[in-house]
């Protein structure tokens, strides 16, 4: 009888576990969170955060989904995902073509973006680009470069309304073997990603003359979290009795966790990283080695994370000056024909999100 008893007593105890853990599970609130790009080291932090489990410490379920080379302001707009990552120019001339779409934390603090020559073609500044080829991505991808020309009074192909540019302008798919050094004699390539593919396609970097945007005054900044002004009025996300400002805090507090974590274990967030990719990871040429590009890669990516707020101990925080120099350019250039409105960062998420005043 004593035996029965305990076997009972055990049974209700495995059972009532049980019943928690899937209560627990009942309780997350599913959150899709769409990447600017295929799954790779440039979203560690994100990786990191769902396998440690930052996310679902945070009582959400985060699907991290991948998109290619589209926009993810459209899957956001639209209502397929509830959260993106983005540039800030992507965001802000799709604001002004009247997207609700607000920003909510900036993750990369500086512009990876470049352009690579070869050495030999002897083109040593901006003003050598007259008269040259460029490569350039689609889908909004191409403002920095159209920042930078106009910037130093350039035209380009990419200005309909412009009969004969300076510069050629030739859109090409991501990848810079596609097009490098054959058929552009510079080629868009950001420092954690193609310039390592370059580097595979047999031409180190003593064969390369790399033009950095951000050291040519051309750094607006890429990869925030941002979502739309619907998710933030929704009084109860997806039915969960939290507000979307609450679901964005802590999806924010969990994704800064998981950049902070990864930030300082880079060969654990590569392992993390390696099995959620398949092509994307490989590079290219002879360096074809998923290991070889995501450690580059994640070096990288941590050196555009940790600048700016990041080394103040804001991570996570769109600084305000920085910002703003980044609205006064894409003014100055005519990307942006007015001011954005006030909303279109919302600082109140990254206050919530790490109990910190915004400056």
């Amino acid at each position: 009888m004593k035996k029965k008893t305990l076997l009972l007593a055990g049974l209700v105890v495995v059972t009532g576990a049980l019943s928690t853990a899937s209560a627990q599970n009942q309780r997350l609130i599913p959150v899709r969170l769409q990447l600017k790009w295929f799954p790779q080291a440039q979203f560690a932090g994100f990786f990191v955060a769902k396998a440690k489990n930052y996310f679902r410490d945070e009582g959400l379920d985060v699907t991290l989904v991948p998109i290619g080379d589209q926009s993810p302001i459209q899957t956001v707009a639209t209502g397929t995902a509830d959260f993106g990552t983005t540039w800030i120019t992507d965001l802000l001339t799709a604001r002004q073509q009247g997207l609700p779409v607000v920003h909510i934390a900036q993750i990369f603090q500086r512009s990876g973006y470049t352009l690579v020559a070869l050495r030999n073609s002897n083109i040593s500044n901006v003003a050598g680009f007259k008269g040259k080829r460029i490569g350039v991505w689609p889908s909004g991808n191409e403002y920095p470069v159209l920042a930078l020309l106009k910037r130093n009074k350039l035209t380009s192909s990419l200005e309909s309304n412009v009969a004969r540019p300076d510069v050629q302008a030739v859109t090409y798919p991501f990848d810079p073997s596609l097009v490098f050094p054959e058929k552009v004699d510079l080629v868009s390539a950001m420092t954690y990603n193609e310039l390592n593919q370059i580097q595979g396609l047999g031409y180190d970097m003593s064969k390369l003359r790399v033009f950095r945007l951000a050291d040519l005054g051309i750094n607006l900044l890429e990869d925030n979290m941002f979502t739309t002004q619907a998710v933030l009025n929704n009084t109860n996300f997806k039915g969960s009795g939290l507000s979307g400002r609450e679901v964005a805090a802590r999806l924010v507090r969990a994704s800064i966790k998981g950049w902070d974590y990864a930030v300082k274990n880079q060969k654990e967030a590569v392992q993390i990283v390696l099995p959620q990719c398949g092509n994307t990871c490989r590079g290219s040429g002879t360096r074809a080695d998923p290991l070889q590009h995501q450690t580059w890669q994640m070096a990288e990516v941590a050196k555009l994370y940790n600048a700016g707020p990041t080394l103040k101990g804001n991570a996570g925080l769109l600084d305000p000056a920085t910002f703003k120099a980044n609205v006064t350019l894409l003014k100055s250039l005519g990307i942006l024909k007015a001011d954005p409105p006030a909303n279109v960062v919302d600082y109140k998420v990254w206050e919530a999100a790490t109990g910190k005043k915004a400056p």
